[in-house]
């Protein structure tokens, strides 16, 4: 029913739940799986060597925190048996990464976490699960804690 599946993560509980769930639905279907893990390469705007300085040393932790999470990803669908691919996506607003991560790999089934959040937070912060959904036309499973 579905030949790729991609996960979006984040390290939060619920992206490794989707993790999890993700794999045993790879197993059902004989699925491949692609973790993506989307980093926003300019987060800042500025000009001068001070620019560039803050930049390296945020691209340096943004990696370090995304092979993380990937590498959480990675034990889980061992322990399951399950092969993913695992990726650093770009993208200046995490859903738009996920999207083009989505057209890239030719996923047809996204199974992302979602933190729950509700009323004014959920309206201050957003929701990069809502705007995944508003903006692809393939199956979203949400996973929450």
């Amino acid at each position: 029913m579905f030949n790729h599946i991609l996960v979006p993560v984040d390290g939060s509980n619920p992206s490794l739940l989707a993790a999890r769930k993700a794999a045993e639905l790879s197993k059902v279907f004989g699925s491949a799986v692609t973790a993506v893990y989307v980093v926003d390469p300019y987060p800042f705007t500025g000009v001068g060597a001070d620019f560039a300085y803050g930049q390296s040393q945020y691209l340096s932790a943004a990696t370090a925190e995304a092979n993380t999470a990937l590498d959480a990803v990675k034990t889980i669908m061992e322990e399951a048996g399950v092969p993913v691919k695992t990726l650093v996506g770009e993208g200046h607003a995490v859903h738009e990464g996920i999207v083009n991560t989505m057209v890239s790999v030719g996923a047809d089934l996204i199974v992302m976490g979602s933190q729950g959040r509700r009323g004014l937070e959920k309206l201050m912060l957003g929701s990069v699960t809502q705007r995944v959904l508003g903006a692809v036309k393939i199956p979203v499973l949400v996973v929450r804690e």
